[in-house]
């Protein structure tokens, strides 16, 4: 039997393609139903471990996106903070 925290790291370890698939085929298996209130609640916590990876990488990517966003363009000669290109 694998404790909670195993099956955390588990998750915490897969891509994020890998989640959200994972996390499809747990929801199908429980709006299909047919299993047992001990496999349900299962499935359950599995989805949230699921969900939990799924948040922390798009947090990761809005952040990075931000991140990049925010910087200034020293490439682009619009740019009005761009010090390299300014005629002297």
């Amino acid at each position: 039997m694998t404790s909670t925290t195993d099956t955390e790291t588990e998750a915490t370890a897969l891509g994020y393609e890998q989640a959200r698939d994972e996390l499809i085929e747990v929801v199908r298996r429980l709006e299909a139903g047919g299993t047992t209130l001990e496999e349900s609640l299962a499935l359950w916590e599995r989805g949230e471990e699921l969900a939990a990876t799924c948040r922390r990488w798009l947090d990761g990517a809005r952040a990075r996106l931000d991140a990049a966003l925010a910087e200034p363009d020293a490439e682009d000669p619009e740019n009005p903070e761009n010090t390299e290109n300014a005629e002297v």
